[in-house]
């Protein structure tokens, strides 16, 4: 392959990387990992330096206009990164002490399971059963807007909860470098009870913050690679900008089933990943 021809297959996955991340709140590294591993034979290191990059990119691609449409719980999402940042210095650390092969094949089971109850949504609750103290005395709950217009009210609940998940998405983060975003969605929307729309919009969010404490990592070991990570960036951010503007617009059931389909996809490559692995 020719270095245009390289260079125009980055950009492109980078912008389809950017595009499903900023639909998905899952990051750009769920498309990029695989396809620069698998497809171009990239060395692992570097690919999950490169998608940490593209993480950072689609968070600035969307989230501003995530925060701007009033879907970001911005006041939820900097007490997660509490524990998403803590977890991606130790995934980050980790990766350069142990192999990853065992844990890749924790993963992507940990994922399946994850993308089953994705696909199902939250189970319905008792209205006495959505009350968080916690949750009421940090401010965490909020309002967003319908597609139609309309304002519905939400509770966040199991505020410890999601801060104890949040530090397991952030190491895997570090870890594998495909973006917390495939733990995070599904903490916030099952778990804390968010609507799935202000779960990947406050996820988009976030992921910025905890790709940027582990890709500093990787730039200190001189795994980001210029070549590789510029044209993903540059993708990435167009991806991200257009996604934006359509998830707001589209069905929630739909956004769900995308949502599956990738991290059931994830799952099987980090699987075939961690069985193959020397």
């Amino acid at each position: 392959m020719t270095i245009l021809a390289l260079t125009i297959f980055l950009v492109l996955a980078g912008v389809l990387a950017g595009f499903v991340g900023a639909l998905t709140g899952l990051g750009g590294g769920i498309i990029l990992t695989p396809a620069l591993t698998l497809l171009l034979g990239i060395d692992i290191k570097y690919a999950i330096g490169a998608a940490l990059v593209a993480t950072i990119a689609t968070s600035s691609g969307s989230a501003a206009a995530y925060v701007r449409d009033g879907l970001s719980n911005i006041r939820l999402g900097m007490l997660l990164e509490i524990g998403t940042v803590s977890g991606a210095l130790f995934g980050a650390y980790l990766g350069s002490v142990i192999s990853t092969k065992l844990l890749s094949i924790i993963f992507g089971l940990v994922m399946l399971q994850t993308a089953y109850n994705s696909s199902r949504g939250p189970k319905q609750t008792s209205a006495e059963a959505d009350v968080d103290p916690l949750s009421d005395k940090l401010g965490l709950s909020g309002v967003y807007k319908l597609p139609n217009g309309n304002v519905e009210p939400y509770k966040v609940q199991r505020v410890k909860l999601g801060v104890l998940l949040m530090f397991g998405a952030g190491t895997f983060s570090g870890l594998l470098g495909i973006g917390s975003g495939s733990l995070k969605v599904p903490a916030m929307d099952i778990a804390m009870r968010i609507p799935f729309r202000v779960s990947t919009a406050t996820s988009n969010f976030m992921i910025g913050v905890t790709a940027a404490a582990s890709a500093g990592v990787y730039l200190g070991r001189g795994q980001l690679e210029p070549n590789i990570t510029l044209p993903v960036m540059l993708g990435v951010v167009v991806g991200s900008l257009v996604g934006a503007r359509v998830m707001p617009k589209m069905p929630v059931k739909l956004l769900r089933q995308l949502f599956a389909v990738l991290v059931a996809f994830v799952a099987v490559t980090m699987i075939a990943k961690g069985v193959s692995a020397k």
